[in-house]
């Protein structure tokens, strides 16, 4: 039986690309994302045939109970989770305060909070019982600073950053490996950057700061540290770590 990793927020760009990388590595992969069958079915399909194995689901994480039942029906059906990679993007653009009504602030913890708190609460006390298990979670710089306009997202993702330490306080020492990854920086990803911008600008990007120039992050080269944090030896786990290209200012600097 193959190991199982669980993707929860597989777009085509940093999630769908990170499930591959571990399919690569002998992983099941399990993908779940809100919408888009089609494009689902095209990371499944490209995995299979490359040689791995994949499974993919559409799943609206916010909606009661689906998480909870998606990871009833892994273990049950295909095999205990080893890895999860939470990526859920929690992002609603800007908005001053009298602009962000409380369902759209609500909706910002839901996905960026809340979330991860129920994959936690189904999950660890499995890995708990195995012994073993890693949570994977992809994080903004707005976790560590709000910014003008980003009441619900720096909101969001700061309690994202604090759940994740306190996972860590609590399952570390049962050998549960948590990592808080803050990408930090521009990523090339048509389903992200891509729609934010429209497809001509994003190319223009990708142009002039992309492609030979390494000034875009690149979703497989993003894949190899999250696959290499989940192979780390619990002697030196990290637990937090950011990543932007060489040539991005530094968040603490910008």
């Amino acid at each position: 039986m193959k190991p199982v990793c669980l993707v929860v927020g597989a777009g085509a760009g940093i999630g769908g690309t990170v499930g591959k990388r571990f399919a690569k590595e002998g992983y099941h992969a399990v993908l779940c994302r809100r919408s888009d069958q089609d494009g689902l079915n095209t990371l499944v399909a490209d995995i299979e045939a490359r040689g791995g194995t994949a499974s993919g689901y559409l799943m609206n994480a916010v909606q009661p109970d689906v998480i909870e039942e998606r990871i009833a029906a892994i273990e049950a059906d295909i095999g205990p989770i080893e890895v999860v990679v939470f990526n859920l993007g929690a992002q609603i653009g800007n908005r001053a305060l009298a602009d962000t009504t409380y369902k759209a602030f609500e909706i910002g913890w839901r996905m960026a909070t809340f979330a991860l708190f129920r994959v936690a609460a189904t999950l660890c006390p499995l890995m708990e019982e195995r012994g073993k298990g890693t949570i994977l979670v992809t994080s903004a710089t707005a976790a560590l600073r709000g910014n003008d306009g980003q009441h619900s997202h720096a909101a969001a993702m700061g309690g994202r950053r604090m759940l994740c330490q306190s996972l860590n306080a609590e399952f570390g020492p049962k050998g549960i490996h948590i990592a808080h990854i803050l990408i930090d920086g521009a990523v090339d990803a048509p389903d992200t950057l891509g729609k934010m911008l429209g497809p001509e600008k994003f190319q223009e990007l990708r142009e002039s700061r992309g492609m030979e120039n390494d000034g875009l992050m690149l979703p497989e080269k993003i894949a190899d540290t999250y696959y290499h944090i989940a192979q780390q030896h619990r002697s030196t786990w990290t637990h937090e770590i950011d990543m932007r290209s060489f040539s991005d200012v530094p968040w603490w600097n910008n």
